[in-house]
């Protein structure tokens, strides 16, 4: 009598590990990119995630990347050269850009340099998009973003206006792709908790605002908030410790702005995961940071400033037409705002069920490319033909001359940094902070005399 077969016999051997290279150069950028990833993964396909961290003056610290709170199988800083080298030979299946724009049309390039003696167009597929609201620099950063195989866009909105650029331009629209936000998600907002203070949150911004005087104004109005309602806690998220940097420089941190306000002790300080902090949070509150999008998903009450003006400057003009922008002074007259459903809709924030399928049109495009039995070479807009006076100065940024190839005396990394480079390079970036942070402030109010 033939043996019975098993079920796994039937099925066959589970398909092999998606492997993924992340090459991302922030903390917010690792985040998205990685998270990306596995939710682009196709049905039944595990995914081994390999982060490059970009070396730069925003490479995150430990504490950072512990903080962001994603794992991956493995995680090592790399120059641009260095991972390109690699990913000549590497067998990637994809490689997804979690960078700056122009560190993605870098990336591009020299991908298509480093891939271009592969033979019947095996290679991987490259996806690319941005970490957040796009509120400034939309065709410049999309330019810069064009010839990966998705571009993501994290919303309907978003993807409307992407096309309309690459369309406007002469460039192909077919690699952007509608998604939404990767780490959205949580229990939605039921009320208050009876055994914890109602709780306000602000979600700061290493540059938004930008200003002394405007950073200022916003401290104290949370500090007067804490103090006219004794009853709550009234907390100030922040992104980073002052030496540390993120996506965007930040030259005037609150923690040194708050010296001397003396706060009552219903204020505080606090850093940790957004997701974590969403949880016990009865009012988020900011200027324009991408936490309002993951708080309003929660059905969080939530208030975008207008304090400082609806100003492009500042990002919070993309919350037009949302119901959520709002003063101080009507938050502390107890007037929440009430979000435009709609408006929620087409950013890709209605918790309404919506949101588990938004990845299924981006998963279905990446399997398809996947079993593609060959990809054409990666085809940016920007070529020395279109860009002459522009794209060289991109790709010397990232040690590329302009056909991709590293250029002569390119560091290649092919070593770990010991003690002693790890050290200079450690003083190198505390000095480029120190000037950021207290040099080019100085200076700008020397100028200002």
């Amino acid at each position: 009598m033939p043996a019975s077969t098993t079920e796994s016999e039937t099925q066959g051997p589970a398909p092999a590990a998606l492997r993924v290279a992340v090459v991302a150069d922030s903390d917010t950028r690792w985040k998205w990119g990685a998270l990306t990833a596995r939710r682009l993964a196709p049905a039944g396909r595990e995914v081994r995630l390999e982060g490059r961290l970009l070396r730069g003056r925003a490479t995150p610290t430990p504490r950072q990347l512990a903080e962001v709170g994603v794992g991956s199988d493995s995680l090592r800083e790399v120059g641009a050269v260095e991972f390109l080298r690699e990913a000549a030979d590497e067998p990637y299946d994809v490689v997804v850009l979690a960078l700056v724009g122009g560190g993605v049309q870098a990336m591009l390039h020299g991908l298509r340099h480093a891939w271009g003696a592969r033979t019947a167009g095996r290679r991987p597929v490259v996806v690319t998009g941005y970490v957040g609201i796009v509120y400034e620099k939309l065709a410049d950063g999309l330019l810069l973003r064009h010839g990966a195989d998705l571009v993501l866009a994290n919303s309907r909105q978003d993807a409307d206006r992407f096309r309309a650029v690459y369309e406007g331009v002469g460039a192909d629209a077919g690699a952007v792709t509608e998604v939404a936000l990767p780490f959205l998600g949580g229990e939605p907002y039921r009320g208050g908790s009876g055994d914890r203070p109602y709780t306000v949150v602000f979600a700061a911004q290493p540059s938004v605002p930008e200003s002394r005087k405007d950073r200022m104004h916003v401290l104290e109005r949370l500090v007067r908030h804490a103090r006219r309602h004794p009853e709550r806690e009234v907390l100030l998220k922040l992104r980073s410790r002052p030496g540390e940097q993120t996506t965007h420089i930040e030259e005037l941190p609150y923690q040194k702005l708050v010296r001397g306000l003396e706060p009552p002790a219903n204020f505080r300080l606090i850093y940790g995961h957004m997701g974590e902090v969403l949880d016990r949070t009865d009012l988020l509150v900011t200027v324009s940071s991408t936490a309002a999008l993951e708080s309003l998903h929660r059905r969080i009450p939530t208030a975008v400033l207008t304090d400082l003006g609806v100003r492009e400057a500042l990002g919070n003009h993309h919350f037009t037409g949302s119901g959520v922008l709002t003063s101080f002074d009507d938050l502390d007259a107890g007037r929440l705002p009430v979000p435009d459903e709609g408006w929620l809709a087409r950013q890709g924030v209605a918790a309404d069920g919506d949101y588990a399928h938004a990845f299924d049109a981006a998963r279905n495009r990446l399997a398809a490319l996947l079993e593609s039995p060959g990809l054409p070479p990666l085809d940016p807009y920007y070529t020395l033909r279109t860009a002459s006076g522009y794209l060289p100065g991109v790709l010397a940024r990232h040690h590329l001359a302009p056909d991709g190839a590293p250029l002569p005396g390119a560091p290649a990394g092919d070593r770990a940094p010991g003690p002693l480079r790890r050290a200079v390079r450690e003083t190198a970036r505390g000095a480029y902070r120190h000037g950021v942070q207290r040099v080019a402030p100085l200076i700008r109010r020397l100028g200002e005399l």
